[in-house]
């Protein structure tokens, strides 16, 4: 009986994850996306503390629990959407550098809502090679689109661990693929 009703709980909270609520959030005048009505935009400071990068995200969107984020980034780009397919090579190289590991579950060119994107999907290793280093390696499931508007690229990210992949890659690819920017 106890059995059975461990099971009942599993069930019941996966289908609560498996059934998160999208809202359309408007990051920017020209883009909007479908995110989980629980994420709250991180604050300035907390998106300098968390992405202390030269070039900051325009805005990032985190989980109650901060262990699954969306971001959007913009910089200045002198190609246009007829370079995706050359910077997808150049995008592909950068994180195969930046990560001990990196394997890919989709790495190409799409349409989506009537616009072309690089998209990555892909599971991330980062190890500590420092002789003596006793530290994990940390594995993260992560979903990347690039595309450029005017003279501008924009890449939209989510990160999340990987032990949250299967809860949370249909929902993933439902809130990237929701992606709009108007012209």
């Amino acid at each position: 009986m106890r059995y059975l009703a461990f099971l009942a709980i599993i069930l019941i909270a996966g289908v609560a994850l498996a059934d998160t609520k999208l809202k359309k959030t408007q990051i920017t005048k020209e883009v909007s996306i479908m995110l989980p009505r629980d994420f709250t935009p991180l604050p300035d400071d907390g998106i300098a503390r968390k992405y202390p990068a030269a070039n900051r995200p325009v805005a990032v969107y985190s989980s109650p629990n901060g262990q699954v984020d969306f971001s959007m980034t913009q910089k200045r780009s002198q190609f246009g959407a007829q370079d995706l397919k050359m910077l997808r090579d150049v995008y592909k190289a950068n994180l195969l550098e930046r990560f001990t590991k990196v394997d890919f579950i989709r790495d190409e060119v799409a349409t989506i809502n009537g616009r072309d994107y690089i998209v990555f999907e892909f599971v991330s290793v980062m190890a500590d090679e420092r002789s003596g280093s006793h530290l994990s390696p940390v594995q993260k499931y992560s979903i990347m689109q690039y595309t450029v508007q005017g003279n501008q690229l924009m890449v939209f990210s989510m990160h999340m661990p990987f032990m949250m992949k299967n809860n949370w890659q249909d929902t993933a690819r439902e809130i990237m693929g929701s992606v709009r920017i108007k012209t």
